[in-house]
C-alpha cells in the first residue's frame, strides 16, 4: 500500500517541504533509507544521514534547520519521534490479523469467549475461563482454570497463565512469559526447606505490555499487582506480592524481590536488583545495574550498588577512579616519612 507525503502530513498535522506527491510503501531507518520508504530524524546525532539517505520522505521536527540541501522530501511535525510512533501503530493495525479457532485446541465446555476471538492451534483454555472481545491467543498458550482476560488483549505463542489470574484490557504479553507461577516461598527447618503454599494470584490491569520470557509470580496471599500502563521489557523477574505502580517502565533483566512496592511513573534501567519488603516512591529513576536495598523517596534519581543519589554517586566515582593514584601517592609519602624518621 502506497501513501503520498501530503496525505501523511495531513494525518500528522505536519507541513510538507519538497515534493508533496512523493510516495512511500514502507519504513526504514534513516541510515539505511531506501527509495519509496519513510524515515525519521529525531536525534541530532543522526543528522548527517539526512544528507545522504535514499529514503523518499523523512519526518523531522518543526525546528530542524538543515546545514545543506537534503535529497528527500521533508515532513515537519511537532515531534518526529512521536509521529513515527503513531504511523508504526497504524501500520501494525492495518496488517491482517488472524481470526477464528484453530484445531487442535482445547477449550473447556464452560469457558466463556467473547466476540471475534483468535485461538491458535494447541492452545489450552481451562475451566471457568472468561475471555473478552477481540482477544488473540496464539498457538501453544496455556490459560489455567478461572483466568479472566479483558477485551483486545494479545497473548503471543507459548504464554502460560496459571489459575485464577486476571489480565485486563488492551494488554500484550509476548512469547514465553509465565504469569502466576508459584512465588519463591520456603520455610527453613531442621530437615531442609518446607514449601509455603502460594494461594494468591496475579492481577494485571489495563494497557500493560509485558515482554518475552518475563516471570511474574503469584502472591503468597492476596495479589501480585501490575497496575495500568506498566511496560515491562524482556527477561524480568517479579516476585510474589510485588506491586508495580501505574505507567512505570522497567528494562530487561531486572529482578524485584518479594513484597517490594514500586511507585507510579518510575523508570528502572536494565539489570536493576530490588531487595524485598521495601518501597520505591513515585517518579523515581534508577540507572542500569543498580542494587536497591532500602526505601527510595519520590522523584529521586539513584544509581550504584548499593544505590544512592546519582549526583553523590558520580562524585564518589570520580574519587574511586583516582584510588590507584592516591594509593601510590600515599605510599610515597609514607616512605618519605620513614626516611625522615631514620635521619633523626
Amino acid at each position: 500500500m502506497e501513501f503520498r507525503a501530503k496525505d501523511i502530513a495531513v494525518l500528522l498535522n505536519g507541513v510538507v517541504e519538497g515534493n508533496p506527491e512523493a510516495t512511500v510503501n514502507n519504513v526504514s531507518k534513516i541510515e539505511e533509507g531506501k527509495p519509496y520508504t519513510l524515515a525519521f530524524l529525531a536525534n541530532p546525532k543522526y543528522e548527517h544521514f539526512i544528507y545522504t539517505t535514499e529514503a523518499s520522505v523523512v519526518l523531522v521536527n518543526r525546528d530542524f534547520v538543515p546545514a545543506k540541501p537534503v535529497p528527500c522530501t521533508l515532513i515537519r511535525v511537532d515531534s518526529a519521534y512521536d509521529a513515527i510512533a503513531v504511523l508504526l501503530k497504524m501500520y501494525e493495525t492495518m496488517r491482517p490479523q488472524p481470526t477464528g479457532i484453530e484445531q487442535p485446541s482445547h477449550i473447556s465446555e464452560n469457558a466463556v469467549i467473547g466476540e471475534k476471538p483468535y485461538i491458535g492451534a494447541f492452545a489450552y483454555l481451562g475451566k471457568n475461563v472468561k475471555i473478552g472481545n477481540n482477544v488473540r491467543i496464539y498457538p501453544q498458550v496455556y490459560i489455567g482454570e478461572g483466568v479472566t482476560i479483558g477485551d483486545n488483549t494479545v497473548l503471543y505463542a507459548g504464554v502460560k497463565v496459571y489459575y485464577g489470574c486476571v489480565i485486563g484490557r488492551n494488554c500484550t504479553i509476548h512469547a514465553g512469559s509465565v504469569i502466576g507461577a508459584d512465588g519463591f516461598g520456603f520455610a527453613p527447618s531442621t530437615e531442609g526447606y518446607h514449601k509455603i503454599s502460594q494461594i494468591g494470584n496475579v492481577v494485571i490491569e489495563d494497557n500493560v505490555e509485558i515482554g518475552a520470557n518475563v516471570c511474574i509470580d503469584r502472591a503468597t496471599m492476596g495479589a501480585t499487582r501490575i497496575k495500568a500502563g506498566v511496560k515491562l521489557d524482556n527477561l524480568i523477574q517479579i516476585a510474589h506480592n510485588v506491586v508495580i505502580g501505574e505507567n512505570t517502565v522497567i528494562a530487561a533483566q531486572t529482578g524485584i524481590a518479594g513484597t517490594a512496592k514500586v511507585g507510579s511513573n518510575c523508570m528502572l534501567g536494565g539489570q536493576v536488583g530490588v531487595a524485598g519488603h521495601l518501597e520505591i516512591g513515585n517518579g523515581v529513576s534508577v540507572a542500569a545495574q543498580s542494587g536497591i536495598i532500602g526505601p527510595v523517596k519520590d522523584k529521586t534519581v539513584i544509581m550504584g550498588a548499593p544505590a544512592f543519589e546519582a549526583a553523590k554517586y558520580q562524585k564518589s566515582y570520580v574519587l574511586f577512579r583516582k584510588l590507584p593514584e592516591l594509593y601510590r601517592q600515599f605510599g610515597e609519602m609514607e616512605r618519605e616519612i620513614q626516611t625522615l624518621k631514620s635521619k633523626q
